[in-house]
């Protein structure tokens, strides 16, 4: 099983209904990607503010292997949320940090 976890750090002014309507959106992806075992979303509770710089909110992924994650990837419903997610980050695509890993 792979985790593709994602940092987001949203620009300040995004409203929270944005914020839940884009999460709503990936976690339809379940339904649509067969090989998406898991979506949660979790804020980013840490107190080491200077580490964290902003990025507070957190999803993720579990997909069966690898070849889901990469349909993922390339899937054009996905690439659709992600621009929408993108344009609401602070600093753009610098608002956003994955990780993958094998669970």
């Amino acid at each position: 099983m792979l985790r593709h976890l994602v940092a987001l750090r949203f620009n300040a002014d995004t409203p929270q209904s944005t914020k839940d309507d884009l999460m709503n959106d990936l976690k339809g992806l379940s339904g649509h990607i067969g090989g998406i075992l898991d979506f949660q979303v979790r804020p980013n509770v840490s107190v080491e503010d200077a580490l964290v710089r902003d990025f507070r909110h957190l999803f993720w992924f579990d997909f069966r292997d690898v070849a889901v994650r990469d349909a993922y990837l390339i899937d054009p419903v996905h690439q659709a949320i992600g621009a929408r997610i993108v344009a609401e980050l602070d600093g753009g695509a610098d608002g956003v940090f994955v990780l993958d890993f094998e669970v």
